[in-house]
């Protein structure tokens, strides 16, 4: 018999809050509406699930432990620039846009992440290890 452990996922924040694949994403907007636009997310398993955003585009970033450079996705051959990535630091960022994604694609791929565990086949993304 075959016993399948299924991961959970919460916004790693002072006050956590668990996630499921249908809740992510809105709340992930309820974040961006408010200004929070750094959103770390913690799996049972110990992995990260990271979400900067600038309104337009995110930068989402998928560690699986701590220390680990992790994987991140992107929009091969997009040109230019995108400021405004807010840190919750203080720090602003400024990313080349092939290293993000637009706001839309990167609720899809947290919502299939947060739901399987893993990146959707389709979905473009660079290993950084």
């Amino acid at each position: 018999m075959t016993v399948t452990v299924t991961e959970s996922w919460t916004i790693d924040d002072d006050e956590p809050v668990r996630v499921s694949p249908e809740t992510v994403s809105g709340v992930l907007r309820r974040r961006i509406d408010s200004g929070r636009l750094e959103t770390w997310l913690a799996s049972s398993s110990g992995r990260s699930l990271a979400f900067v955003t600038n309104s337009e585009r995110a930068m989402v970033m998928l560690l699986e432990e701590a220390g680990d450079p992790g994987e991140h996705a992107v929009t091969p051959q997009a040109e230019g620039s995108s400021e405004g990535f807010a840190l919750s630091n203080g720090q602003h960022d400024e990313y080349p846009d092939e290293d993000t994604v637009p706001v839309r694609e990167a609720l899809r791929l947290i919502e299939h992440i947060v739901g399987t565990g893993s990146w959707p086949l389709d979905a473009r993304r660079v290993v950084d290890r």
